[in-house]
């Protein structure tokens, strides 16, 4: 359960603890934190999804969106997987924060560099259609970890290892896209009479 819903919050941490303390709260799945439960977390965290969601359509905002995402899905990873320790300081919840972490943060990298890359063509459906993908993987992911955690695990696996393979793949489109990104946020300078 640990490394799907670190996969999961590498791409969308805030729908990942949203799904789960939906699935805890009203499916009575085991294993969910009981803080992802609360009325309050839910409402934050669908406000935050959603936001993440509609930012996500949109490629320069995505991109943006990404960079503060870098540290912030990583840490959630790793919250996410000590929670399901149960929190207690000893080597299982050190273990299992550290697998949510890394997971996350490496699924997050290879999700970030590929949208870079997809978010430079001129066309939407590309773009639309990665982003589609990766709710899609994350809704899935996350559900099949909290109900069945080894096959999502395994599916998790397999979907880490092709995006981290298709992210080397796309790294002279990932250079482009950093490019590209730096012309749209940073203006041209004002040229001197």
């Amino acid at each position: 359960m640990t490394f799907a819903s670190g996969w999961a919050s590498g791409i969308n941490a805030y729908a990942t603890v949203l799904i789960l303390g939906l699935l805890g709260r009203f499916a009575g799945t085991g294993g969910v934190p009981e803080g992802f439960q609360r009325t309050d977390v839910l409402i934050v965290m669908g406000v935050l999804a959603l936001v993440e969601f509609v930012a996500d359509k949109v490629p320069v905002i995505d991109s943006i969106w990404d960079v503060p995402s870098t540290v912030i899905r990583p840490i959630a990873g790793a919250v996410i997987g000590a929670l399901i320790a149960g929190a207690n300081g000893d080597l299982l919840t050190i273990a299992l924060a550290a697998v949510g972490g890394v997971t996350a943060l490496l699924s997050h990298l290879s999700k970030a560099g590929i949208r870079l890359a997809v978010n430079t063509s001129p066309e939407p459906v590309t773009n639309l259609g990665a982003s589609v993908a990766g709710d899609v993987g994350v809704v899935g992911v996350t559900t099949m970890a909290a109900l069945f955690p080894v096959p999502a695990a395994i599916l998790a696996a397999i979907l880490l290892i092709a995006s981290i393979w298709l992210a080397v793949s796309l790294a002279t489109k990932i250079r482009r896209g950093w490019r590209w990104l730096k012309r749209r946020i940073t203006p041209d300078p004002e040229p001197v009479a």
